[in-house]
């Protein structure tokens, strides 16, 4: 969880407040500096879908083995797929 050291510091604020439609594709990816909406660990680098939107943060819906899990994840940890 720890940052390059070229990368520490604040965070960008168009990361902080980047919006996502409903339906879109996103990867999880932690910022440390942040750790409001983190998620666990085991789903780092997963791909999932935006469900739903709760207050500042997102339901994203991912494929955990064979289980449908969501999980409510802060924007700064998100991540557009391409």
């Amino acid at each position: 969880m720890a940052k390059n050291v070229r990368a520490k510091g604040k965070i960008s604020l168009t990361s902080y407040f980047q919006q996502f439609k409903l339906g879109e594709q996103v990867c999880l990816v932690a910022d440390s500096a942040v750790h409001k909406g983190l998620f666990h660990g085991r789903f780092y680098g997963k791909p999932g879908i935006v469900k739903a939107k709760r207050g500042r943060c997102y339901e994203v819906e991912i494929k955990d083995i064979k289980m449908l899990k969501t999980l409510v994840v802060h924007p700064v940890h998100m991540r557009r797929m391409k």
